[in-house]
């Protein structure tokens, strides 16, 4: 694999276009290995070549020659609305404490952009605290539809199991809005908590006395802002008790669902601490947009 060129986004890692067969080959070594897939096949060289040949984007991001992560993405149309769908962002697990994520999507971002295009979107697990943070909090994407099941079974490490329920968020790249996150970052953890005490929580949740928290029950939302929790670790409650992770999904599905079906807007998520407790939460208000789900 020939040593990068590119855009030098932070010291010594680089990001560009993927350009070769190895480095396809390397892309599907990375999602073996960020979703532990096992006998799942990864999305093979060949379509991923299909992609970056005929107006789709794979960008990767190098610490010397080594690829250590991609963003993977094509050309969507919706009504007469033309976007970027990113099918898959992976970071290798030695490198994903290093913000590369970040990075890929606003590096991605800078790419659609020269296309002519100014929307993103992509789909997400939301009971998935960290994914949440990076699209909601820091990019400024928007969720505008909740998707059951929207893959059926999934068999890699971190979905087997559970039912593959998605948030489709749609990252309007040429917003004020988020420019102005991009830009300044997600708001102060006072004004976190503030939010927090001012919105209505959806799911009643309690921690149960030895295992994890855990959702017990659903409502109705009412009022200006409310609040749906997720797990904060959703793998860590997946370790301790895997029936749990069914009940988070049942319980956030109604939740969000009903949400959209009243016109209630996802605007931001924070993950707090909460009496010694870390918690994630996603924050609505009520608006007059239609969601589909």
């Amino acid at each position: 694999m020939a040593a990068p060129t590119g855009q030098e986004r932070r010291p010594g890692v680089f990001f560009r276009h993927l350009e070769t067969h190895e480095e396809y080959l390397a892309v599907e070594e990375i999602q073996r290995d960020a979703w532990g897939l096992g006998t799942v096949p990864p999305v093979p060289s060949t379509l991923q070549k299909a992609i970056q040949a005929n107006g789709g984007l794979l960008l990767g991001a190098f610490v010397g020659p080594r690829l250590v992560g991609y963003t993977m993405g094509f050309l969507g149309r919706e009504g007469e609305s033309l976007f970027h769908f990113s099918h898959q962002t992976a970071v290798r697990r030695a490198e994903q404490d290093r913000h590369l994520g970040t990075e890929l999507k606003l590096y991605q971002r800078e790419e659609v952009l020269a296309q002519g295009l100014s929307e993103i979107r992509w789909t997400f697990d939301p009971l998935q605290s960290k994914n949440a943070s990076l699209n909601v909090r820091r990019l400024g994407g928007r969720p505008l539809r909740y998707y059951p099941n929207y893959y059926g079974a999934m068999g890699d490490a971190i979905n087997a199991g559970l039912e593959s329920d998605r948030l489709l968020l749609v990252w309007s790249i040429v917003s004020a809005e988020v420019k102005e996150r991009i830009l300044r970052g997600p708001p102060s953890p006072d004004r976190d908590a503030a939010r927090l005490a001012s919105s209505l929580p959806l799911c009643h949740t309690a921690v149960r006395p030895d295992g994890p928290r855990v959702p017990v029950s659903a409502r109705a939302p009412e009022g200006p802002e409310v609040n749906i929790e997720i797990p904060y670790d959703l793998a860590r409650v997946r370790e301790r008790d895997p029936g749990a992770t069914a009940r988070w999904r049942a319980v956030t599905r109604e939740a969000f669902q009903e949400a959209f079906r009243r016109g209630y807007e996802v605007h931001d998520f924070a993950t707090l601490t909460v009496e010694g407790e870390k918690r994630s939460f996603y924050f609505l208000s009520a608006g007059s947009a239609k969601h589909a789900t």
